[in-house]
């Protein structure tokens, strides 16, 4: 097994323990949720395997979805975002991206900041959309995706600093 499996093997425990343990219990005024776990699939390297990031996601929500016994929506979310994964990079850093010189957990950007965002957004529009399921609750949704969206790019964000090898 190479380093980078070890990485993201350990990224993947790691953050769907802390989403368990810790975020899961966290539910602030009923429209904030931090969900820092979709941090595996934005961290996933840009030149790893793409068949094993999409099985990778689906196994992700589909813990979260046996964790919170939401059938379904977590799975169907992380799928999606790791299937425009690739559109979201193309998006914030260009030819970066073509040359896959991309390093995401480093010092923020406006092109990583950009890619953080339309991630979490796309992510957490799928799952409370599916969650909720009737256009009649089009505010609840956006204002659901948009307050927890803040929350979860702030930890994210801090998250990505705690874990961020020191360059000495």
């Amino acid at each position: 097994m190479n380093s980078t499996l070890l990485a993201n093997i350990a990224r993947f425990i790691l953050l769907l323990a802390a989403q368990v343990l810790l975020f899961n219990r966290m539910d602030l005024f009923g429209y904030i949720n931090p969900f820092p776990y979709v941090l595996f699939i934005i961290l996933y390297p840009v030149n790893g395997n793409k068949t094993g990031l999409l099985v990778a996601s689906f196994l992700l929500g589909l813990l979260m979805d046996m964790f919170w016994n939401s059938g379904g929506v977590h799975a169907a979310a992380c799928v999606i975002l790791a299937y425009y994964r690739p559109a979201i990079f193309k998006f914030s850093f260009g030819l970066s991206y073509e040359y896959q010189t991309v390093k995401l957990n480093d010092v923020l950007t406006p092109e990583r900041f950009s890619f953080i965002l339309i991630a979490v957004v796309i992510h957490h529009f799928v799952l409370f959309i599916l969650e909720v399921f009737k256009i009649s609750f089009v505010w609840d949704i956006l204002l659901r995706t948009f307050l927890s969206t803040l929350f979860t790019i702030l930890t994210s964000i801090i998250i990505i600093y705690i874990i961020k090898p020191n360059k000495r």
